[in-house]
């Protein structure tokens, strides 16, 4: 049991001292890169989910 308490204790002290966390303004640029990154790759695989239906229909009309 004391060294799940230690363990406790000890993860406490790194998240708290030790790790340095980004700022506010470094956090909402990164949530808009990513938001726009991830808009893009949906765009891209939508593109391409439409390309391929086109030509599977062109291929196989009757399906």
């Amino acid at each position: 049991m004391k060294k799940v308490v230690n363990y406790f204790k000890e993860t406490y002290d790194e998240l708290v001292h030790k790790v340095t966390w980004p700022s506010m303004k470094d956090l909402q640029n990164s949530v808009i890169v990513v938001s726009i990154a991830s808009l893009i790759i949906a765009l891209i695989v939508f593109l391409m989910d439409a390309v391929f239906n086109a030509g599977m229909t062109t291929l196989f009309p009757s399906m």
